[in-house]
């Protein structure tokens, strides 16, 4: 009887093997008329493509989009694809766009589906802002883990 405190403690301390996989890397991109697309970074691909689950895009705590896979579907993400800002598949449950604004600090956040290898991310994620062209076009800009977003979303 001594056994059972002491298993059941264990059992409470023990890391959740979801919540201890590492997050991903998601690539953004430039799709149609500048906006941007999302995909998964090429690194990621090494044991192949994650199924889609969904993707959302926040400014802080603000949804911009939002786009998801109904659950009984889904396709094998591949670094070559890039999922475009916005959506072009009508049929998926997403949200409405929000306009992207120059500037602004973005994050993207790629969901899938558990895989066979409990190795691979559930999550991918990445941050970005666009930058202003001479030509009134936006530019992506990555922001990287080391980076000062301030410095490097603001326009020149």
């Amino acid at each position: 009887m001594k056994l059972l405190p002491t298993l059941f403690l264990t059992v409470l301390l023990m890391p959740d093997i979801a919540a201890a996989r590492r997050m991903g890397a998601a690539e953004v991109r430039t799709g149609k008329n500048d906006l941007p697309c999302f995909t998964i970074a090429e690194r990621e691909e090494r044991g192949g493509g994650p199924d889609f689950q969904s993707v959302i895009v926040t400014s802080g705590e603000r949804v911009m989009w939002r786009m998801a896979m109904p659950p009984q579907r889904t396709f094998p993400l591949a670094f070559s694809m890039c999922i475009p800002y916005g959506g072009r598949v009508q049929a998926l449950p997403q949200t409405p766009a929000g306009p992207l604004a120059s500037g602004v600090v973005y994050t993207v956040r790629i969901e899938v589906r558990p895989g066979k290898n409990a190795a691979m991310p559930l999550h991918y994620g990445a941050r970005f802002c666009l930058l202003p062209r001479p030509d009134g076009s936006g530019a992506i800009r990555l922001i990287g883990a080391g980076d000062r977003p301030a410095s490097v979303c603001r326009s020149r």
